[in-house]
C-alpha cells in the first residue's frame, strides 16, 4: 500500500496524537478514564509499521513531551501501563505472531513495565504504592465507622466490621503479585481490545483469538495449584511467612486460569446442545457472583487441563 506520507512525518503525527491523548486522559473528567486506554494505539500503529527502534523513540520523545506538560509521575505511568504494552503489541504484529502469543508477550511486558513503574516510585520518590492505597482505604473505613458512630449505630456491629477489616487489609497486600498481574491483564486486555478496534481502519490487521469454547491452558497450573495448596497449609501451620505469601498467590492465580478454562469448558457444552444466549450469559453470572460455584468451575477446569473432558466425553460425536 503506497503511503500518502513519509516514514517521518508519520511518526511526528502518531507521537503528536499519543501526547494529545495523554493530556486528555489526564485533564479531561470521565472521558479521560476511557480516552487513556487509546494511548498505546498511535505507538501500537507506528511499531506494526516502522520497526520496534522506531516505536522505542517515539515513547521516549512523547515521554518527554509529558513529563513537560502533566508532570513526571503521570508521565512515567501512563508510557509504562500503555506505551510499552503498544510497542510490544505492534512488534508481534510486525512479525506476523499469532494472537495467543501476541497477547501473552503484550501480558508479559505489561507486568515487568507494572514492577519497574512501582520500584520507580519507590526508589526515586520514596513513595510505597501498595501500602499508600492499603493505608487510604484504610483511612476511609474509619471515616465511615465513625459516621456510623455518630449516627447512633451499635457499638458491637461496629467493633465487629472493625475487626473483620484489618485481616482482609492484611490479606490484600499479601496478594500484591496477584493484584499486580491482574492490573497487567486489564492493561495487556485494553491494548489489545482498542488496537483490534482500530487496526482495520488503517488497513492494519490483528489476529482473531480461537473460539471461547477452544480455549485451553496447560496442565502445569493444576500442579501449581496443587502445590500452592500444600504451601498454604505448611505456611500456616509452621508459621513460614513468605512460603504461605507465596503459595497464596500461585495458588489464587491458577484458580482463576483454571476458572477461565471451566468457563470454556461450559461454553462448550452449551455449543454442543445449543443453549440460547440469554440462558448462557445468566449461568455465567451466577457463577461468577457465587463463591461456590466460581470455585467449582475453577477446580473443573484445572482438572480438565489435565484430562481433556472435551476430547473424552464428546469424542464420539465429532
Amino acid at each position: 500500500m503506497k503511503r500518502s506520507v513519509t516514514p517521518t512525518i508519520e511518526g511526528g503525527l502518531l507521537v503528536a496524537i499519543t501526547v494529545i491523548l495523554g493530556l486528555v486522559s489526564v485533564y479531561v473528567p470521565i472521558l479521560g478514564m476511557f480516552v487513556e486506554f487509546f494511548c498505546a494505539v498511535p505507538l501500537t500503529v507506528l511499531t506494526a509499521r516502522q520497526g520496534a527502534g522506531k516505536g522505542f523513540s517515539a515513547l521516549i520523545v512523547a515521554f518527554i513531551l509529558l513529563m513537560m506538560l502533566i508532570g513526571p509521575i503521570l508521565a512515567l505511568r501512563l508510557t509504562l501501563s500503555y506505551g510499552v504494552c503498544g510497542i510490544a503489541l505492534g512488534w508481534c504484529v510486525r512479525k506476523n505472531f499469532g494472537a495467543v502469543k501476541i497477547f501473552f508477550a503484550t501480558l508479559i511486558v505489561a507486568s515487568a513495565a507494572q514492577i519497574v513503574s512501582l520500584a520507580l516510585l519507590l526508589v526515586i520518590m520514596d513513595v510505597n504504592f501498595i501500602e499508600t492505597q492499603i493505608e487510604l482505604v484504610r483511612e476511609s473505613f474509619a471515616e465511615s465507622f465513625a459516621m456510623y458512630e455518630s449516627m447512633g449505630v451499635d457499638k458491637t456491629r461496629i467493633a465487629e466490621a472493625k475487626g473483620q477489616v484489618e485481616p482482609a487489609l492484611q490479606t490484600i497486600s499479601m496478594l500484591v503479585p496477584t493484584l499486580i498481574m491482574l492490573t497487567s491483564l486489564i492493561n495487556a486486555a485494553a491494548v489489545w481490545f482498542t488496537a483490534k478496534w482500530i487496526f482495520p481502519k488503517l488497513q492494519l490487521k490483528l489476529p482473531t483469538f480461537p473460539a471461547f469454547a477452544e480455549w485451553k491452558f496447560p496442565p502445569i497450573f493444576l500442579y501449581i495449584a496443587a502445590f500452592g495448596a500444600i504451601g498454604i497449609y505448611w505456611g500456616f501451620t509452621r508459621g513460614w511467612t513468605l512460603v504461605y505469601e507465596v503459595s497464596m498467590n500461585l495458588t489464587l492465580i491458577s484458580m482463576l486460569i483454571g476458572l477461565v478454562q471451566g468457563l470454556s469448558l461450559l461454553s462448550f457444552v452449551f455449543d454442543r446442545h445449543n443453549v440460547s444466549k440469554f440462558l448462557r450469559w445468566l449461568c455465567y453470572a451466577l457463577i461468577m457472583l457465587n463463591m461456590f460455584f466460581a470455585q467449582l468451575v475453577a477446580i473443573t477446569g484445572l482438572i480438565d487441563m489435565l484430562f481433556d473432558y472435551r476430547k473424552r466425553l464428546f469424542k464420539d460425536n465429532g
